[in-house]
Protein backbone atom coordinates (compact mmCIF):
# COMPACT_ATOMS: atom_id res chain seq x y z
CA UNK A 1 0.00 0.00 0.00
CA UNK A 2 1.65 3.44 -1.32
CA UNK A 3 1.50 5.95 1.60
CA UNK A 4 1.57 9.54 1.89
CA UNK A 5 2.68 11.47 4.36
CA UNK A 6 4.46 14.60 3.31
CA UNK A 7 2.27 17.65 3.61
CA UNK A 8 1.34 19.84 0.38
CA UNK A 9 3.46 22.43 0.88
CA UNK A 10 6.31 20.17 1.14
CA UNK A 11 9.12 20.27 -0.84
CA UNK A 12 9.36 16.46 -2.02
CA UNK A 13 5.90 16.07 -2.61
CA UNK A 14 4.98 15.21 -6.21
CA UNK A 15 5.37 17.70 -8.88
CA UNK A 16 1.52 16.98 -9.67
CA UNK A 17 0.53 17.94 -6.59
CA UNK A 18 2.70 20.44 -4.90
CA UNK A 19 0.54 23.53 -3.72
CA UNK A 20 1.12 27.39 -2.92
CA UNK A 21 -0.21 27.74 0.50
CA UNK A 22 -3.62 27.78 0.61
CA UNK A 23 -6.54 29.60 1.94
CA UNK A 24 -9.80 28.83 3.33
CA UNK A 25 -11.74 29.50 0.64
CA UNK A 26 -10.50 26.50 -1.31
CA UNK A 27 -6.83 25.63 -1.61
CA UNK A 28 -4.26 25.56 -4.39
CA UNK A 29 -3.33 22.90 -7.04
CA UNK A 30 -1.23 23.41 -9.89
CA UNK A 31 -1.25 21.52 -12.61
CA UNK A 32 0.02 21.43 -15.92
CA UNK A 33 -2.81 22.69 -18.75
CA UNK A 34 -5.09 20.70 -20.95
CA UNK A 35 -8.07 22.40 -21.62
CA UNK A 36 -8.19 26.69 -20.86
CA UNK A 37 -11.13 29.01 -20.74
CA UNK A 38 -11.39 32.61 -20.03
CA UNK A 39 -12.98 32.93 -16.75
CA UNK A 40 -14.77 36.31 -14.98
CA UNK A 41 -14.24 36.18 -11.08
CA UNK A 42 -14.77 39.04 -9.30
CA UNK A 43 -13.61 41.64 -10.70
CA UNK A 44 -13.71 40.67 -14.29
CA UNK A 45 -10.00 39.45 -13.74
CA UNK A 46 -9.58 36.29 -15.80
CA UNK A 47 -8.61 33.23 -15.14
CA UNK A 48 -7.51 30.04 -16.61
CA UNK A 49 -10.04 26.48 -15.92
CA UNK A 50 -8.41 23.20 -16.92
CA UNK A 51 -9.23 19.56 -16.24
CA UNK A 52 -7.60 17.86 -13.49
CA UNK A 53 -4.89 15.87 -14.82
CA UNK A 54 -5.72 12.14 -13.20
CA UNK A 55 -9.96 12.72 -12.05
CA UNK A 56 -12.50 13.16 -14.61
CA UNK A 57 -15.22 15.55 -13.75
CA UNK A 58 -12.98 17.62 -11.43
CA UNK A 59 -11.08 21.16 -12.58
CA UNK A 60 -8.48 23.62 -11.42
CA UNK A 61 -8.34 27.35 -12.32
CA UNK A 62 -4.88 29.17 -12.36
CA UNK A 63 -4.85 32.97 -11.56
CA UNK A 64 -4.30 34.70 -8.37
CA UNK A 65 -5.07 31.91 -6.37
CA UNK A 66 -5.07 28.23 -7.71
CA UNK A 67 -8.45 26.42 -7.00
CA UNK A 68 -10.14 23.19 -6.82
CA UNK A 69 -13.67 23.50 -9.17
CA UNK A 70 -16.11 21.19 -10.15
CA UNK A 71 -18.54 21.83 -12.87
CA UNK A 72 -22.17 22.80 -11.31
CA UNK A 73 -25.11 20.52 -11.98
CA UNK A 74 -27.28 23.56 -10.64
CA UNK A 75 -26.00 26.80 -12.50
CA UNK A 76 -26.80 29.53 -10.34
CA UNK A 77 -27.44 28.13 -6.90
CA UNK A 78 -24.86 28.12 -4.15
CA UNK A 79 -24.75 24.89 -1.34
CA UNK A 80 -22.86 26.15 1.16
CA UNK A 81 -21.69 29.64 0.42
CA UNK A 82 -18.99 29.03 -2.03
CA UNK A 83 -17.30 31.05 -4.96
CA UNK A 84 -19.12 30.07 -8.13
CA UNK A 85 -16.53 31.39 -11.47
CA UNK A 86 -18.54 31.77 -14.97
CA UNK A 87 -16.76 30.61 -18.05
CA UNK A 88 -16.93 31.50 -21.45
CA UNK A 89 -15.96 28.53 -23.95
CA UNK A 90 -17.15 28.34 -27.47
CA UNK A 91 -19.82 30.60 -26.84
CA UNK A 92 -20.90 28.67 -23.89
CA UNK A 93 -21.16 29.59 -20.99
CA UNK A 94 -20.31 27.18 -17.99
CA UNK A 95 -20.29 27.73 -14.25
CA UNK A 96 -17.97 26.04 -11.58
CA UNK A 97 -18.00 25.89 -7.98
CA UNK A 98 -15.07 26.24 -6.18
CA UNK A 99 -14.25 23.28 -3.87
CA UNK A 100 -13.14 24.08 -0.05
CA UNK A 101 -10.90 21.99 0.75
CA UNK A 102 -11.14 22.92 4.55
CA UNK A 103 -14.87 21.32 3.85
CA UNK A 104 -14.20 18.74 2.00
CA UNK A 105 -12.29 15.60 2.98
CA UNK A 106 -12.49 14.30 -0.37
CA UNK A 107 -11.05 17.28 -1.77
CA UNK A 108 -8.37 17.53 0.96
CA UNK A 109 -7.63 14.06 0.32
CA UNK A 110 -7.25 14.94 -3.67
CA UNK A 111 -5.17 18.05 -2.72
CA UNK A 112 -2.93 15.86 -0.61
CA UNK A 113 -2.02 13.46 -3.45
CA UNK A 114 -4.02 10.60 -3.46
CA UNK A 115 -4.18 9.03 -7.09
CA UNK A 116 -7.14 7.56 -7.47
CA UNK A 117 -10.97 8.33 -6.19
CA UNK A 118 -12.63 5.75 -8.22
CA UNK A 119 -15.50 7.84 -9.04
CA UNK A 120 -15.98 10.07 -12.68
CA UNK A 121 -18.95 10.89 -14.50
CA UNK A 122 -21.39 8.43 -14.78
CA UNK A 123 -20.40 6.93 -11.66
CA UNK A 124 -22.42 5.28 -9.03
CA UNK A 125 -21.05 6.21 -5.82
CA UNK A 126 -22.42 5.46 -1.92
CA UNK A 127 -21.36 7.94 0.39
CA UNK A 128 -22.40 6.90 4.16
CA UNK A 129 -21.87 9.99 6.40
CA UNK A 130 -23.50 12.84 4.22
CA UNK A 131 -24.16 15.41 6.80
CA UNK A 132 -25.98 18.69 4.79
CA UNK A 133 -24.80 17.89 1.80
CA UNK A 134 -21.09 19.81 1.10
CA UNK A 135 -19.25 17.40 -0.45
CA UNK A 136 -21.91 15.13 -1.61
CA UNK A 137 -22.99 17.94 -3.84
CA UNK A 138 -19.40 18.08 -6.19
CA UNK A 139 -19.65 14.55 -6.02
CA UNK A 140 -23.17 15.10 -7.45
CA UNK A 141 -21.39 17.34 -9.99
CA UNK A 142 -18.51 14.83 -11.09
CA UNK A 143 -20.58 11.62 -11.59
CA UNK A 144 -22.74 14.36 -13.86
CA UNK A 145 -25.98 13.62 -15.16
CA UNK A 146 -25.74 9.54 -16.03
CA UNK A 147 -24.37 8.74 -12.47
CA UNK A 148 -25.87 8.68 -8.94
CA UNK A 149 -24.85 9.66 -5.62
CA UNK A 150 -27.01 7.86 -2.59
CA UNK A 151 -26.33 9.89 0.29
CA UNK A 152 -26.90 7.97 3.68
CA UNK A 153 -27.08 10.39 6.69
CA UNK A 154 -28.59 9.77 10.08
CA UNK A 155 -28.92 12.83 11.83
CA UNK A 156 -32.50 14.04 10.75
CA UNK A 157 -31.30 18.09 11.04
CA UNK A 158 -28.88 17.32 8.80
CA UNK A 159 -31.38 14.85 6.81
CA UNK A 160 -33.53 17.87 5.94
CA UNK A 161 -30.70 20.13 4.74
CA UNK A 162 -29.96 17.16 2.04
CA UNK A 163 -33.08 16.36 1.29
CA UNK A 164 -33.51 20.59 0.39
CA UNK A 165 -30.09 20.23 -1.81
CA UNK A 166 -30.89 17.09 -3.75
CA UNK A 167 -34.61 18.77 -4.70
CA UNK A 168 -31.98 20.27 -6.84
CA UNK A 169 -30.02 17.69 -7.70
CA UNK A 170 -31.82 14.49 -9.38
CA UNK A 171 -28.86 12.31 -9.35
CA UNK A 172 -28.91 12.72 -5.48
CA UNK A 173 -30.97 9.61 -3.75
CA UNK A 174 -30.95 10.98 -0.01
CA UNK A 175 -31.60 8.56 2.87
CA UNK A 176 -31.80 9.46 5.97
CA UNK A 177 -31.11 5.69 7.80
CA UNK A 178 -28.18 4.59 9.75
CA UNK A 179 -25.40 3.17 8.00
CA UNK A 180 -24.91 0.50 10.53
CA UNK A 181 -27.71 -1.08 9.25
CA UNK A 182 -27.86 -1.18 5.29
CA UNK A 183 -30.51 -3.80 5.09
CA UNK A 184 -32.44 -1.31 6.03
CA UNK A 185 -32.17 1.02 2.69
CA UNK A 186 -31.08 -2.26 0.66
CA UNK A 187 -34.08 -1.71 -1.68
CA UNK A 188 -32.89 1.83 -2.69
CA UNK A 189 -29.30 1.01 -3.71
CA UNK A 190 -27.79 -1.15 -6.20
CA UNK A 191 -24.75 -1.94 -6.67
CA UNK A 192 -22.19 0.52 -7.11
CA UNK A 193 -18.75 1.52 -8.19
CA UNK A 194 -17.33 3.53 -5.39
CA UNK A 195 -18.52 3.99 -1.77
CA UNK A 196 -17.22 6.80 0.10
CA UNK A 197 -17.19 7.39 4.49
CA UNK A 198 -17.25 9.93 6.43
CA UNK A 199 -18.54 8.66 9.35
CA UNK A 200 -17.29 9.78 12.56
CA UNK A 201 -17.65 6.63 14.72
CA UNK A 202 -15.27 4.53 16.47
CA UNK A 203 -16.52 1.29 14.41
CA UNK A 204 -16.81 3.02 11.35
CA UNK A 205 -14.14 0.63 9.05
CA UNK A 206 -16.59 -1.94 9.75
CA UNK A 207 -19.39 0.40 8.84
CA UNK A 208 -17.83 0.55 5.42
CA UNK A 209 -16.70 -3.12 5.37
CA UNK A 210 -20.73 -4.19 6.15
CA UNK A 211 -21.75 -1.72 3.16
CA UNK A 212 -19.54 -3.05 0.88
CA UNK A 213 -20.75 -7.02 1.57
CA UNK A 214 -24.16 -5.23 0.41
CA UNK A 215 -23.75 -2.80 -2.62
CA UNK A 216 -19.77 -2.68 -3.27
CA UNK A 217 -19.59 -4.42 -7.01
CA UNK A 218 -16.72 -6.79 -7.69
CA UNK A 219 -13.28 -4.65 -7.92
CA UNK A 220 -15.67 -1.79 -6.97
CA UNK A 221 -13.38 1.40 -4.83
CA UNK A 222 -13.85 2.18 -1.55
CA UNK A 223 -12.09 5.75 0.15
CA UNK A 224 -12.55 5.68 4.24
CA UNK A 225 -12.02 9.00 5.35
CA UNK A 226 -10.66 8.28 9.28
CA UNK A 227 -10.45 10.19 12.32
CA UNK A 228 -8.23 9.10 14.79
CA UNK A 229 -9.36 10.71 17.88
CA UNK A 230 -13.22 9.38 16.99
CA UNK A 231 -11.46 5.73 16.92
CA UNK A 232 -9.68 5.91 19.79
CA UNK A 233 -7.98 8.96 21.24
CA UNK A 234 -5.44 7.11 23.75
CA UNK A 235 -2.58 5.83 21.11
CA UNK A 236 -1.14 7.64 18.29
CA UNK A 237 -2.96 8.56 14.94
CA UNK A 238 -0.28 6.90 13.25
CA UNK A 239 -1.41 3.80 15.47
CA UNK A 240 -5.19 4.52 15.18
CA UNK A 241 -4.67 4.61 10.71
CA UNK A 242 -2.50 0.78 11.09
CA UNK A 243 -5.39 -0.58 12.92
CA UNK A 244 -7.89 0.70 10.76
CA UNK A 245 -6.10 -0.88 7.41
CA UNK A 246 -5.89 -4.27 9.00
CA UNK A 247 -10.10 -4.35 9.47
CA UNK A 248 -10.25 -3.28 6.05
CA UNK A 249 -7.79 -6.26 4.94
CA UNK A 250 -9.53 -8.45 7.00
CA UNK A 251 -13.37 -7.52 5.49
CA UNK A 252 -11.76 -7.92 1.67
CA UNK A 253 -10.82 -4.40 0.91
CA UNK A 254 -7.16 -4.04 -0.16
CA UNK A 255 -5.94 -1.22 1.02
CA UNK A 256 -4.00 0.60 -1.96
CA UNK A 257 -3.25 4.39 -0.56
CA UNK A 258 -3.26 6.48 3.18
CA UNK A 259 -2.54 10.09 2.71
CA UNK A 260 -2.93 12.02 5.53
CA UNK A 261 -5.18 14.94 5.01
CA UNK A 262 -2.78 17.92 7.10
CA UNK A 263 -2.95 21.03 6.84
CA UNK A 264 -6.61 21.06 6.37
CA UNK A 265 -7.49 18.31 8.77
CA UNK A 266 -5.26 17.50 12.07
CA UNK A 267 -5.09 13.73 12.62
CA UNK A 268 -7.18 12.71 9.82
CA UNK A 269 -6.27 10.51 7.05
CA UNK A 270 -8.07 8.76 3.68
CA UNK A 271 -7.33 5.44 2.67
CA UNK A 272 -8.38 4.03 -0.63
CA UNK A 273 -8.73 0.58 -1.28
CA UNK A 274 -10.55 -1.79 -4.12
CA UNK A 275 -13.31 -4.34 -3.24
CA UNK A 276 -11.88 -8.25 -4.34
CA UNK A 277 -13.70 -11.26 -5.62
CA UNK A 278 -11.71 -14.81 -4.44
CA UNK A 279 -11.54 -16.96 -7.45
CA UNK A 280 -14.35 -19.39 -5.90
CA UNK A 281 -16.67 -16.24 -6.35
CA UNK A 282 -16.97 -14.89 -2.93
CA UNK A 283 -16.60 -11.45 -2.21
CA UNK A 284 -12.64 -11.21 -0.80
Amino acid sequence: MKKTNKKPNGGKFRKESRMARPDKRGGRERMNNKKKGSVRAGLDKKVLVEPHRRFPGVYVSRGKEDLLLTKSLAPGISVYGERRITVDVEQERIEYRVWNVYRSKLAAGIVCGVENIHMGPGSKVLYLGASSGTTVSHVSDIVGKDGVVYAVEFSERSGRDLINMSMKRPNIVPIIEDARHPSRYRMLVPMVDCIFSDVSQPDQTRIVALNAQYFLKEGGGVDVSIKANCVNSSVPAETVFAEEVNILRKHNIKPKEQVTLEPFEKDHAMIVGKFRLSKSGEKK
